[in-house]
């Protein structure tokens, strides 16, 4: 039975991803460019337009500047009907003094819309993770197991899951327990290197939402994974959905739909954005059922010509977006976003280069993650020190440099 039309989905789009750190300097984290031409935010966003729940409301709180444009430019409907919409809410502190306290404290600060909006089921999903998903799926499963609360789940590598919320499950799929990033995580029965984590996402039919977040026993119902899952598992209907048996139409034969990444850091967002490049990638963006989809503007095609040297620009095993140029430069293994200038000498390796970014003449990038607008000056290295790149710039654990967004870089710096 098919009850997507019946469901108003809210999009947690409020965090500070920190942990990217200049990356969310200026904007949050689902603002955060991805693959070339998108914003983290267009995944679930895609997901659910494209599985028929099209009653949005997207949560903001922190930064929300970048995300708000990106939603008015690209996910505007029009007014053919009262109950498609991607909406914006930011944080009003209707109910109180303070900002959202955790996920659970976001939705009941926002319940109004629930009330006004009066749905059967609400889909409660997070707004910075990369996946593609047919949310109807998920809904079907919720209402034929009768469940009160429904959340999606995957299995992950033990040594990995502290980082999540780990599920444990009956031979139903049931819910019987719920560790919020555990130090020593409990393993799937029969797979000691697996562990079922949650994907934050979550289906509740309304009244149930609604009477868990109006819990006025309860002494804290700030956060879903930390609070409010742990008890209800206890004492609702909860089912754990498996997203490996999600399905996608257009689907390639034999591809599987199992990719689900948290870009939560520098390490794993630009893991994320290098498996796009692969011949073969997890997440296979030419899906022309299950389009991504995003803001689109009226950039020019990408253009190879020949510098100053004579030398032909040049592009292997990368993503180029609309208006890049690249003239006797040659880029490698990487990431462009629109309107990049890659000029003559320049070599560009295992890096993320985001929008209006200009390369001098000579200038060498390697693994490095290069914000929007920024000017590398002719001859310039950027990766190939990490030492001296350390005392210039931002750079993760595992060695890939990060630019801030309008960043220039002069030879003699």
């Amino acid at each position: 039975m098919k009850m997507r039309a019946r469901t108003l989905a809210l999009v947690m789009a409020g965090g500070r991803g920190s942990r990217l750190e200049h990356l969310t300097k200026h904007r949050t984290k689902p603002a955060v460019p991805f693959g070339g031409k998108y914003r983290i935010i267009d995944f679930v966003l895609s997901n659910l337009v494209n599985s028929g729940v099209c009653s949005i409301y997207v949560l903001t709180q922190f930064l929300s500047q970048s995300l708000n444009e990106h939603l008015r430019c690209g996910w505007d409907f029009g007014s053919i009907r009262d109950d498609n919409f991607v909406t914006a809410v930011p944080a009003q502190m209707r109910v109180g003094d303070s900002w959202y306290q955790g996920t659970a404290d976001a939705i009941y600060q926002n319940l109004h819309l629930v009330h006004d909006f009066r749905p059967r089921f609400v889909a409660i999903f997070a707004g910075d993770h990369i996946y593609k998903m047919d949310v109807s799926q998920m809904i079907d499963y919720h209402f034929d197991s009768k469940a009160d609360v429904t959340l999606s789940v995957i299995p992950v590598p033990i040594g990995e899951a502290s980082r999540y919320g780990v599920v444990e499950v009956d031979s139903n799929w049931r819910v019987i327990g719920f560790q919020e990033k555990p130090e020593e995580p409990r393993p799937i029965p029969g797979s000691p290197d697996l562990a079922l984590v949650s994907m934050g996402n979550y289906i509740f039919s309304r009244q149930v939402l609604v009477e868990v977040l109006e819990d006025e026993t309860s002494e804290d119902n700030h956060d879903f994974g930390k609070d409010i899952i742990p008890r209800v598992c206890r004492e609702l209907n909860v089912f754990a959905y498996d997203f490996r048996k999600n399905s996608l139409p257009g689907a390639r034969p034999g591809e599987k739909n199992d990719y689900w990444r948290d870009a939560g850091t520098v390490e794993a967002y630009w893991e994320a954005n290098m498996d796009l490049k692969s011949v073969c990638p997890e997440l296979n963006l030419y899906n022309s059922e299950w389009p991504i989809r995003t803001v689109v503007r009226p950039h020019p095609p990408t253009k190879f010509v020949r510098g100053a040297s004579g030398k032909m620009g040049q592009a292997m095993d990368s993503l180029l977006s609309g208006g890049c140029i690249i003239s006797g430069g040659v880029v490698k293994d990487s990431i462009l976003s629109p309107n990049i200038i890659v000029k003559d000498g320049v070599e560009v390796s295992n890096s993320i280069i985001m929008d209006d970014v200009v390369l001098e003449e000579g200038a060498k990038v390697y693994r490095a993650i290069i914000d929007k607008e920024c000017v590398i000056g002719p001859g310039v290295t950027i990766g190939y020190n990490l030492q001296e790149d350390r005392e210039r710039y931002c750079v993760s654990d595992s060695g890939i440099v990060v630019l801030e967004k309008r960043t220039r870089i002069d030879p003699d710096y």
